[in-house]
Order: C-alpha cells, then sequence, then structure tokens
C-alpha cells in the first residue's frame, strides 16, 4: 500500500501506466488516460527531491502519455522536467571522478525526452525552440570539455576567473557530498544549486551554450550569405531546418514516415557495400554516383535548397547520426538519376560547403582567433607504403616557412615518441599523411597508425593494447596516434588540421545522443579551429594531387584576402573532379618536383586520352570535407 510502501506503490504505478498505455484492448484513449492518472499517481512519491532518478523516468513516461492523447502543452510541461532533469543529473557529474562516462550514458538513455520535445514544439509551433532542444541533445559532452579547456579564451579574464572560482567550489562540494564528507547535507546541496545557478548566469550572459543554448542568439550572428542546414532524425521522420542570418523563422522541411523508410534501406545498403568494397574489392566506388543521386532524392535535396535565398553563397551543413558518414557536399541537386552533368551543392555554394557537428561547436570554434599560418608539422607516411606522399608533403611544406618553423617526420622517424616529444601548440596547421582506421565496434581505439606500429599477425595481442583489423594486419595502440590521445593535445595556435589519411572523418553514428565520437572532434576539443577529413578508403595518387592544390589554393587566397578553408577544399575538389589527363600532365609539369616524379606521376595517365577525365568519379574528389569554422 502507499502507506505502508511508498517507494514500491510508485513503481507499481509508473508499471501500471507502461501496461495502460501498451494496452491493446479496450478504447486507446481510455487506456491512455489510465496511463496519465497511473503516472501522476507515481510522481506523488516519486519527487525530483527525493528521487530524481525516477522522477525523471515517471516525466518522461508521462510526456509521451499526453502526446498520444494530442495534450502537447502537457506533453511540453512534462518533457521540459525530464530534461531539466537529466541535464541537472549531468552536472552533478564531476571531470575526473571516473564515472564521465555516465554523462553520455544519461544522454543516451534519455535522448527520447529530447525527441519527444522536438516533435511536441514542432505541434505547438515553436520552431525555433524545437531547434533548441535539438541542439541541446548534441555532443553534450565535447561541448563541456571546450568550455572548460578554453575558459580563458571565451571569456574575458574577469569572467573567466570567476567562472573557473564557481567550478572549482561546484566540484569540492560534490566531491565531499560523494565522500560522505559534508556536514550538512542539506546546505550543502543549496550553496551547490546557488552555485550552478550563479555560474550559468555569468556564463550566459556571453556565451549561452549548452542547456542555455538559445537558437535566435545564435541566429543573430549569421552573415546574410550564410545559410545552415540542420538534419535531425527522429522515431519515424527526417527534419531539416533551414535557416540564415535573414530568415525570420526557421522552415522545416519533414519527410513522410516512408521516406525515412527509404532512407533506412538506403543506408542499409550503403554500408554492406562498403564493407564488401573494404573486404571483397566489391565495386563499390563505380557505384558511388548513382548512390548520391538516390540519397539526393531520399533527402528531398531539391525541395531544401529551393528554400535557401539565392542571396546565400555559402552552406553550413550539420548532420545527425549516419548523414555524418556522407558526402552531403557532393550531392547532385538539379539532375535526374544517372545524369553526369548534374550541378551539386558544390556549385551552387561558391563560398564554400563545410559541415559543424552543431550549432553550438561551431559557436565554439568561431570564438577561436587564429590569425597565423605559417607554421607546418607534418607526418609524412610512417608505414612507407604510400607511393605519392612524399610528394604531397615535399609540396606543401614549401608553402610555409622553412625550419624550425616547419618540422615533418618522415617515414621511421614518425613515431608516437616523437609526435609526443613535439610541442604541437607553436604550429598554425597540422598534416598527416598516413593511414588512418576506424573502429566501430570502439569508436575510441580508432587511431592514425604511425611508425613501428604494425604487429605480426601471429602474435595473440593483449586486446586492450592492440587493434586488429584483419587476419593479417594488428596494429599496436601505444604505438599510434588514438581518439583518446588526440584529446590531449594542446593546440592553442592551430588553424587547420588535415587528415589526409583513410576513413578519418568517420564518427560513432551508433551513438544516438550523437556525441560525435572521432578523430575530427578530437582535434576540435584539442584547439583546432577547423579539420579536413576523409570518409572512406581513399586512393594515394588523387589524394595527393587534391591535397597539393588545397594548400595551393590556401596560400594563393592568404596573399589576397582572409582564408578560407571552405573555399579552398571545394575549389581543388571541383579542379581535380574537372580537369582532363593533358591539364593534369601541365599542372605536374608546373609543381616543384624533380624530372622522376613528374614522369612517374604523369606515368598513371598512359592509358587515357588527353580529353578523358580521370578522376570524374565522386570516389576521387567527394571524400574530404572541412569541418568546423
Amino acid at each position: 500500500t502507499f502507506e505502508e510502501f511508498p517507494f514500491e506503490w510508485a513503481r507499481t504505478q509508473n508499471n501500471l501506466g507502461l501496461a495502460y498505455r501498451d494496452r491493446i484492448k479496450g478504447e486507446k484513449a481510455q487506456n491512455i488516460e489510465e496511463a496519465i492518472a497511473c503516472y501522476q499517481q507515481a510522481l506523488i512519491v516519486r519527487t525530483f527531491e527525493a528521487f530524481p532518478q525516477d522522477y525523471l523516468d515517471t516525466k518522461n513516461n508521462l510526456g509521451f502519455a499526453y502526446q498520444d492523447a494530442q495534450n502537447f502543452r502537457e506533453a511540453y510541461k512534462a518533457f521540459d522536467a525530464a530534461i531539466k532533469t537529466v541535464e541537472f543529473l549531468r552536472d552533478e557529474i564531476i571531470y575526473g571522478s571516473g564515472v564521465e562516462e555516465y554523462k553520455t550514458k544519461l544522454a543516451e538513455k534519455y535522448n527520447q525526452s529530447y525527441l519527444g520535445m522536438v516533435e511536441t514544439c514542432l505541434e505547438l509551433a515553436h520552431i525555433t525552440e524545437a531547434i533548441d532542444y535539438v541542439e541541446r541533445s548534441k555532443t553534450g559532452n565535447l561541448v563541456e570539455k571546450i568550455l572548460s579547456r578554453d575558459l580563458k579564451t571565451i571569456f574575458p579574464v574577469d569572467v573567466a576567473t570567476q567562472l573557473q572560482q564557481y567550478r572549482d567550489e561546484i566540484a569540492a562540494g560534490q566531491e565531499q557530498i560523494q565522500q560522505g564528507k559534508a556536514d550538512n547535507l542539506t546546505a550543502l546541496a543549496q550553496r551547490l544549486k546557488e552555485l550552478r545557478q550563479q555560474r550559468n548566469s555569468l556564463q550566459d550572459q556571453h556565451l549561452p551554450i549548452g542547456s542555455s543554448f538559445k537558437f535566435e542568439q545564435f541566429q543573430q550572428k549569421l552573415d546574410h550569405n550564410t545559410a545552415i542546414v540542420e538534419f535531425y532524425i527522429t522515431w519515424d521522420k527526417l527534419l531539416t531546418f533551414i535557416f540564415t542570418g535573414q530568415t525570420q523563422q526557421p522552415i522545416v522541411w519533414q519527410s513522410e514516415p516512408q521516406d525515412l523508410d527509404k532512407f533506412e534501406n538506403w543506408k542499409n545498403e550503403y554500408l554492406k557495400a562498403y564493407k564488401a568494397y573494404k573486404t571483397e574489392k566489391y565495386d563499390w566506388q563505380n557505384y558511388l554516383s548513382n548512390r548520391l543521386h538516390e540519397l539526393a532524392d531520399s533527402l528531398s535535396i531539391d525541395n531544401i535548397i529551393k528554400q535557401i535565398p539565392e542571396t546565400c553563397d555559402r552552406l553550413i551543413l550539420i548532420p545527425h547520426l549516419f548523414l555524418h558518414l556522407l558526402p552531403l557536399h557532393g550531392l547532385p541537386i538539379t539532375s535526374n538519376q544517372g545524369e553526369a552533368t548534374s550541378e551539386i551543392l558544390m556549385d551552387r555554394f561558391p563560398a564554400g560547403v563545410s559541415y559543424a557537428p552543431s550549432c553550438q561547436l561551431l559557436q565554439l570554434t568561431q570564438t577561436r582567433k587564429r590569425p597565423d599560418f605559417t607554421h607546418l608539422f607534418a607526418v609524412q607516411n610512417p608505414s612507407a607504403d604510400l607511393d605519392y606522399t612524399p610528394i604531397e608533403v615535399d609540396v606543401i611544406q614549401s608553402y610555409f616557412n622553412p625550419p624550425p618553423d616547419t618540422e615533418v617526420l618522415v617515414e621511421n622517424d614518425a613515431t608516437k615518441a616523437a609526435i609526443d616529444s613535439n610541442p604541437l601548440n607553436t604550429y598554425h596547421c597540422l598534416h598527416f599523411s598516413c593511414h588512418g582506421y576506424f573502429n566501430y565496434q570502439e569508436p575510441r581505439k580508432s587511431a592514425l597508425i604511425l611508425a613501428n606500429a604494425h604487429k605480426a599477425a601471429s602474435a595473440a595481442p593483449n586486446s586492450e593494447r592492440y587493434l586488429r583489423i584483419s587476419e593479417e594486419e594488428i596494429f599496436d595502440l601505444e604505438k599510434c596516434l588514438t581518439i583518446d590521445e588526440v584529446f590531449e593535445l594542446q593546440l592553442e595556435q592551430c588553424r587547420l588540421v588535415t587528415l589526409s589519411a583513410c576513413e578519418t572523418g568517420l564518427i560513432d553514428y551508433t551513438n544516438i545522443s550523437d556525441e560525435y565520437i572521432g578523430l575530427p572532434s578530437g582535434f576540435l576539443v584539442a584547439g583546432s579551429q577547423a579539420v579536413v577529413s576523409s570518409l572512406w578508403t581513399v586512393k594515394d595518387l588523387s589524394t595527393a594531387l587534391l591535397m597539393i592544390k588545397f594548400y595551393q589554393n590556401l596560400r594563393d587566397q592568404n596573399l589576397r584576402e582572409q582564408m578560407s578553408l571552405a573555399v579552398a577544399l571545394n575549389q581543388a575538389q571541383l579542379w581535380l573532379r574537372d580537369s582532363t589527363k593533358e591539364e593534369l600532365e601541365e599542372y605536374i609539369n608546373n609543381l616543384p618536383l624533380t624530372f622522376v616524379d613528374k614522369y612517374v606521376t604523369k606515368a598513371n595517365f598512359n592509358n587515357f586520352n588527353n580529353s578523358d577525365k580521370p578522376f570524374e568519379a565522386p570516389f576521387h574528389w567527394a571524400a574530404f570535407c572541412a569541418i568546423g569554422k
């Protein structure tokens, strides 16, 4: 009974609510009303103060019950209470406490609360609020890491000092509670609540972020020539938010349920084909163009682009979940499937198509001031099996200051120890021309492969230290640069990290809280303003030519105006796509290379006619994308 066992009684009420909501027999509306009544009874005991986790569960359930009943105003209140509790519980966890992973688990478990709230806001026509909750559901841990590390550069000195004092006092109080050393638990809990309110209020005055993110304030800082397209996948539809600095209210494009089913089928076929390409050399690359036409159709790209004013010449894409793995910048927008002359997104937006994990991370990278671009640190071919990497790095380093401002680690010298001993915080650009590997099973074991990392396949290595990527290949993670180690780098002066390697742009798309766990996020957290990375296993020659042209564009732009990474990369990609054999040979002849290097490189085109375009297929030019500012 309630009097004798109130906690158990409340749990039973909550479970009854779940049963009524799922009940098949009887009138659905009546069952939903019964479920709502049960949840409300449970909340008599399950209060925020006494049982915050149970309160969260029941409020979440109540929100969905109200949604089923089409009572969206009450659903909004329930989801709001649930989300505030999630964010309160996340805020309770101290960095360095050893339980930070619980932050991610909380975000994953209760991501459904944000999904429910986004759908509820759209039903109530609260579109800007819907975007607020989309943003609050994403990249929470990354935002907190960057805020913590960049505190003194994001905020004025006096504000940063005060925020750090709040953080230190909150952390000390939390530690007292966790270790059972609080003299007066109630008083300390109240003090911590006040400190958090004061910290958040001060932070929000200068940069509303995290749970305080406000879309309207973010939008006001957009220039009139930039459009942002942010995707968000719910249970039964794909939402696309389209906005510019001029848009009074964002436009929302909502797919039909069958469209999401179509996209899911496409996704599964794409992954299956790509896996076969890697393991069985299946001819995935030749079908990529057709697949991109199919993807453009399932995402309704034509209709989305029509919502953007013609005056906008720059596009920032914010993908969601699996969409992070796809070359959206190469999607056709004005043609039927199979046409080779399609206009693509990069053609429509000549001022650049770039990516961001979220509006909040974009906002944070834009606070980083990186005026210089003369100091280069590069890793060149540590595995000694990339034929055109030496050419790539030799030409690229000529665009930067000579040593000691530039340092290149070549082949066997490109070890983990050599990187650890280098003060990377003095360089403006980091360029890794090497193999990379993304680990879908354990994303944090993804790495850039350095010298001496290869281990004999016959060994039986410790699974924690070693990474087996095939029957023949095993790598020692202690001799690689892993994601976890990238997070710890200090890149205070870095404008660009280029990962000229395979699969360096892939992320853990199965993480439903969209925490964007991958090498790009690691380098963004470490301090870089932007990252250029790849979405699939790329070819050595086309990558070398693309990278040389990319840095050449950056050098030419720096001579004229402030560097635009997206424009430099997009122009290099279009150049590689459109260049004929004759034009490529002429370009290679003009590079600062030896006669032998030029001869060997041009020999790759012997089987082409002068008017052929050897790298016209998207496989060669679409893999790389610019992420960040």
